[in-house]
């Protein structure tokens, strides 16, 4: 046996590198922490001195993700998701556990047993979905929408969940009772947070951050959690669902977001720490010799899910294809499904043995997970006859709107940026084609006239149709750099020497982008702070020229296609024809001897002139709201708006009076 030291530098070793194996992997490293559990428990190498002690730490980590799963809820959110989330979700769950419990029944096992077994088992990974569908974009299509409402239906059913479980394993005449108690306490919580407690934490979190300081802040955040937690607990409920309630009180005021990043580095470290403890009862021989029934367990919980969560869907009027598709998102198991079972394991409701094979085959689901949805669309393929028509009309319909260009533009997603430089494309007679993964934004769009059909950008059929053998440009607006190399790796293999443009939200991947194969890449950061730092300086007083100069300078230095230009005569006559028709900013110091000083707005009659004073820099001060009788005096900076020749009159005027 190690001392204490000893085993906390072996478990920090153990994760450090196993979790950053399963990162590497892109595997959930939820799996590295319980392989960390099984390598240190008592069926292995024996490190862990006491296992209760770590057991109730390892609680907190529930405590801090239950806290999380309140920050994001939301009644309006569930409003205007009813339907796939008391519809759908429900369902799911509801059927899951109605299944599990009469096989369980059949098998011997008892309904209170069944009942939480099911409740374990129709958990599927809010982490792993929610993160393969924002980076294969698919959070907006039919799928996505229904598989995060389930999930969203699955955490909140967590809550009478771990409620009811550890009743389950009281005497059947006391259950009843046991049940309408808790089920009292539960609404009677319920109703004080809702009715009184949301105005009391907002006026209590506004005194906290008056005091201006982030350690107050978060030893409040974590005092407001435990100690709903420890009231909760001490009403005969769990600690998980005190904190539930206290994230859904927080939730409702403006200081959700900076709650949620300082609670997150507690609740991930001992959100790994429970299921280190979950890994420690994991015996890896006995599992071996139950090889047949996890395989079993498995297969049936694959299975299982697929049907009732397709069945589902079809029963609510999705089209075949969506249905299988969100039954291979959601047939794996979850992270919640090691809580319930956490808890069945302490109310002794499941022998040991059953125990260990529900661990394995959730722990072999969840690495299938990634695997399954990788190969969705080729099993849908193969089960919905009715798919390859519905992909062959897709494709038909992108070809249709490429069909009879050629030199155009292809725009990898019609989100806002996608739409402002589909519009600019159209002023200057440059056709494109948009691909969009938002079924209600393309059917909108395109009513509206715009060129925008569904396709996924990252698939070479949807390229091919939509004519990239004979486009001049690929522009890829994704916000999320993974997504992005994805479609430029597949732009590249369909057609090496198209040039492609990218967006970035800031610079940390520009250099990643580039060595993909983007002609350019487009940073937001540096847009932004170019252009606030053009209207900064205009309104500053820096002669519009001088400005103009400077961000050409910049913006050679970042783009290289706007390197070494040579500027023959007809384009700098064109230059200066568009220049001479530009509304611009420029600013004009009263000197001593200026006629308009001590002169009212009104008496210079700019307007005449076609020109526009819009500030009046003072002392300074800016003043944007000018009144016709304002005085000018000396110094004073007049910022002007107009055309090269309207702003040369308005500043004769403003000195000489001509």
């Amino acid at each position: 046996m190690v001392n204490t030291l000893e085993l906390v530098l072996a478990l920090l070793a153990g994760a450090v590198l196993v979790v950053g194996i399963f990162r590497s992997l892109n595997l959930p490293p939820v799996l590295g922490y319980l392989m960390v559990g099984a390598a240190v428990g008592p069926h292995a190498m024996n490190l862990m001195p006491d296992s209760d002690s770590a057991r109730y730490l390892a609680e907190f980590g529930v405590v801090f993700l239950m806290f999380t799963i309140g920050l994001e809820f939301s009644l309006a959110r569930l409003y205007s998701m009813k339907r796939i989330v008391f519809g759908l979700g429900a369902m799911q769950v509801l059927a899951s556990i109605v299944l599990v419990m009469i096989v369980g029944r059949l098998a011997g096992l008892g309904w209170g047993a069944g009942f939480a077994l099911g409740g374990t088992l129709a958990m599927s990974s809010t982490a792993i979905l929610s993160k393969l569908l924002s980076d294969r974009l698919e959070l907006d299509s039919k799928h996505g929408r229904e598989a995060i409402g389930v999930l969203l239906f699955q955490d909140i059913a967590v809550v009478p969940l771990l409620i009811l479980i550890p009743t389950l394993s009281g005497s059947a005449d006391a259950l009843f009772g046991t049940l309408a108690l808790a089920t009292v306490k539960a609404v009677v919580l319920l109703g004080l947070v809702l009715f009184f407690g949301q105005g009391l934490m907002r006026r209590w979190f506004f005194l906290v951050a008056r005091q201006k300081s982030a350690e107050l802040f978060m030893l409040n955040v974590l005092f407001i959690t435990l100690g709903l937690a420890w009231m909760t607990e001490t009403a005969g409920l769990s600690l998980a669902l005190g904190a539930f309630l206290a994230g859904m009180l927080i939730s409702e005021t403006e200081y959700r977001y900076h709650v949620e990043e300082d609670i997150k580095p507690f609740r991930d470290v001992l959100l790994g720490l429970f299921f280190v403890t979950v890994g420690m009862f994991l015996d890896v021989g006995q599992i071996i010799l139950a090889l047949p029934a996890v395989l079993a367990l498995l297969a049936a919980l694959l299975v299982g899910k697929f049907l009732i969560a397709g069945a589902a869907s079809l029963a609510l009027g999705s089209p075949q294809g969506t249905a299988a598709r969100t039954g291979l998102w959601l047939c794996a198991g979850g992270e919640f499904g090691f809580v319930l079972l956490s808890q069945i394991e302490e109310a002794q409701l499941m022998p040991a043995s059953l125990s260990q094979v529900v661990v394995a085959a959730l722990v072999l689901s969840m690495l299938l997970a990634p695997l399954i949805v990788q190969a969705s669309e080729r099993i849908v393929l193969r089960l919905v006859p009715s798919e390859w028509m519905s992909r062959s009309l897709q494709l038909t319909s992108i070809a249709t709107q490429s069909m009879f260009v050629d030199k155009h533009a292809i725009l990898c997603g019609f989100g806002r940026n996608g739409q402002y430089l589909g519009r600019l494309l159209e002023q200057e007679g440059i056709t494109y084609i948009a691909l969009d993964l938002d079924p209600e934004r393309v059917r909108d769009a395109a009513a509206a006239g715009e060129t925008v059909v569904f396709g996924d950008a990252a698939k070479r059929e949807t390229l091919m149709a939509a004519g990239i053998s004979r486009a001049s440009v690929v522009v890829i607006t994704y916000a999320d750099t993974d997504a992005a190399l994805r479609a430029m790796s597949m732009v590249r293999a369909c057609r090496p020497d198209v040039p492609v443009v990218v967006r970035t939200a800031d610079e940390v991947d520009l250099e990643r982008l580039r060595q993909a194969g983007a002609a350019e890449v487009v940073p937001e950061s540096v847009e932004s702070s170019l252009m606030l730092a053009s209207h900064a300086l205009a309104l500053a007083g820096i002669p519009l020229p001088r400005i103009v100069k400077r961000i050409r300078e910049i913006r050679a230095e970042r783009y290289h296609l706007l390197r070494g230009i040579y500027r023959g005569g007809e384009h700098l006559h064109e230059e200066a024809l568009e220049e001479r028709q530009q509304v611009r900013l420029h600013s004009v110091t009263l000197n001593a001897g200026a006629y308009a000083i001590g002169k009212s707005l009104a008496d210079l009659r700019l307007r005449e002139l076609g020109a526009e004073i819009t500030a009046v820099r003072r002392q300074r001060v800016r003043l944007i709201d000018l009144a016709p009788d304002m005085l000018l005096g000396l110094d004073d900076v007049l910022v002007l708006l107009g055309t090269p020749s309207q702003l040369a009159g308005a500043e004769t005027r403003l000195l000489k009076g001509l």
